[in-house]
């Protein structure tokens, strides 16, 4: 076995709670975060498995940092996502799943928004939307959200929490074209 054969690259996928083919999925997962109108904790999404392990706990809130659900808030019919998604199922209002992958022969990940193509040489792993807090929300991370999200089964209630929207180009500092405003940002995640 060569080097790079022994070698491999981690990567999330946002939104899906599998692994392309050619990726071994180490765990699967909820999207986590923190809540949307919180000043504080943490601006990263996190994908949490669904079989915490913990260790030493104390009941009750104590006034830390908390970490919430993530949940998409696509609520409009013309939503991206209402043609897109797996089985029909309109993912307004559900919470969000992931996956961690691990692919093997490869030593680099690396998310693009605005495109659907990686560059030369490199694999696509998936194609998605990018997403992230509402604007007039506390900020958070940009995320490559799977094109074909899966949904946590347990709940469709609007139970907030972290959440979702899709990003759309805003012109003005940013040039149109090539951006059309209102437009909805593509993202690509790619491994070489």
């Amino acid at each position: 076995m060569d080097e790079t054969e022994s070698r491999g690259v981690v990567y999330t996928r946002w939104g899906r709670n599998i692994c392309p083919d050619h990726s071994q999925r180490l765990y699967s997962g909820i999207m986590a975060g923190s809540y949307y109108k919180h000043t504080g904790s943490g601006a990263n999404q996190l994908c949490l498995p669904l079989d915490p392990q913990f260790n030493k706990t104390y009941p009750g809130h104590q006034s830390k940092s908390y970490v919430y659900g993530t949940e998409f808030q696509i609520s409009s019919g013309n939503d991206v996502f209402y043609t897109t998604n797996s089985g029909g199922v309109v993912p307004h209002d559900r919470e969000a799943q992931c996956a961690v992958c691990y692919t093997s022969g490869r030593l680099s990940h690396l998310m693009i928004p605005a495109r659907l193509e990686c560059p030369s040489g490199w694999t696509v792993e998936y194609l998605g939307f990018l997403m992230s807090q509402h604007h007039t929300y506390h900020k958070s991370e940009y995320v490559c959200v799977d094109q074909d999200p899966d949904t946590h089964p347990a709940t469709a209630s609007n139970l907030n929490g972290n959440l979702l929207y899709v990003v759309e180009a805003a012109c003005g500092s940013l040039p149109c074209p090539p951006y059309v405003d209102g437009y909805e940002i593509t993202c690509v995640v790619c491994t070489k």
